[in-house]
């Protein structure tokens, strides 16, 4: 500009940005951290109240599924409940590995008390004669594994379960062992064959909205 109000010298006025519009990114910025991190604890808090990650939301519908997994014990023992067969179709022969006579005989004789059918009673054979250190050895074929061998196995529940894949028949053997003091108590055999008959629980789905 000339005249009066002309400029001089090297210093002009600079334009500077409204330092209210700097104020309002800044307002917006934390609001927004704010948000965000109340969102993230209303998660968290959800996953408390529901269980955590095992809840999904079926598209569409606003409800959410919750898969309950069993456990691997349950799920044996439902695979056993479903083809377990009653101690009366079962046939056990009785034999002792020990140095004590006479165990084999009051042995079945006890198993017969329960329900079994005997077959052959008498010693072990070279194989497993005055070689078994636990109480006893419960000896099938390969499909005894989850249908009569848990069944024998409830009037000795601490002999060892063994199959062999080319056993024929379906009879089960008893080798009597060296810590061998007597067939498990007929309340808890009672109680054992109970569990093994009474179905169980298996994998769901649960649903809520």
């Amino acid at each position: 500009m000339g005249g009066k109000y002309r400029i001089t010298g090297d210093k002009y006025p600079r334009m500077r940005p409204h330092r209210r519009r700097g104020r309002l990114v800044v307002v917006v910025v934390a609001c927004g951290a704010v948000l965000g991190v109340a969102g993230w604890g209303t998660l968290q808090l959800i996953d408390v109240f529901t269980g955590g990650g095992g809840t999904a939301t079926a598209a569409g519908t606003g409800c959410s599924t919750k898969a309950t997994k069993a456990s691997p014990a349950a799920s044996a023992s439902a695979a056993v409940a479903g083809a377990a067969p009653k101690p009366a179709q079962i046939t056990v022969n009785v034999f002792n590995a020990t140095t004590r006579s006479g165990l084999a005989k009051t042995t079945a004789d006890e198993l017969k008390k329960r329900g079994f059918k005997i077959g052959e009673v008498g010693n072990a054979t070279k194989q497993y004669d005055k070689k078994v250190a636990g109480t006893g050895i419960l000896l099938g074929p390969a499909a005894s594994l989850n249908t009569s061998l848990p069944v024998l196995a409830t009037q000795l529940t601490t002999a060892e379960r063994r199959t062999d894949a080319a056993r024929a028949g379906t009879a089960l053997d008893l080798i009597i062992g060296n810590q061998f003091n007597g067939l498990t108590s007929p309340t808890a055999s009672v109680k054992a064959l109970s569990a093994l008959a009474a179905p169980q629980p298996t994998a769901t789905t649960k649903k809520g909205c």
